[in-house]
Parts: C-alpha cells; sequence; structure tokens
C-alpha cells in the first residue's frame, strides 16, 4: 500500500497525529516528529513510527519520495485494514 505522510516538527515525541482520506481514497497520514523535516534522521524517525504503529518491521516500511521536506511517499507491506486497525476508521464515512 503507498501513502502519504505529512510530517510536523513539534518537538518532543513523535506520534501519529491523525489521518484521512485523499480524494483518490489514498490514505494520508500527519505525523508529528521531533526531528527536523529537512533533517535525514526525520526519515529514519517517520519508518520507525510506522513501522512500531502498525506493528511491522522497519524493513516493511520504505520512503518512495520525498516531495518536499515535509510531505513524503512512503509504501508498508500492509492493507487497509492493518492501518484501520491501528488508528481507527478515517474521519467522515469512510472505511478501509
Amino acid at each position: 500500500m503507498r501513502l502519504s505522510v505529512r510530517v510536523t516538527p513539534r518537538g518532543g515525541r513523535d506520534a501519529v497525529e491523525g489521518w484521512m482520506l485523499d480524494e483518490a481514497g489514498r490514505p494520508v497520514l500527519k505525523l508529528r516528529v521531533a526531528a527536523a523535516p529537512t533533517d535525514g534522521s526525520a526519515n529514519a524517525s517517520v519508518i520507525a513510527l510506522l513501522a512500531k504503529t502498525l506493528k511491522l518491521p522497519k524493513s516493511s516500511v520504505q520512503l518512495v519520495a520525498g516531495e518536499t521536506a515535509r510531505v513524503k511517499r512512503l509504501e508498508i507491506d500492509a492493507d487497509g485494514e492493518r492501518l484501520a486497525a491501528a488508528l481507527g476508521n478515517p474521519p467522515g464515512d469512510h472505511k478501509l
């Protein structure tokens, strides 16, 4: 599954702040990370946070592209059911 991640540097602990579906029905996650998004360690933080949240090995989460410093495209070795189980269904009437 491919998804987008919007990274916000806020300091403190890394956390998933929420998620939604874009116009095409693809997941878009909003993450807070302690590292600055331009720092290479932010990518590692995003991968580690998603792997931990989804209970997957880090090798199951791959960075496909960094469109900007704050918007990343990732590929995860999981389906929508795992995503919904970990994060709940997205806002609105959407279900994965």
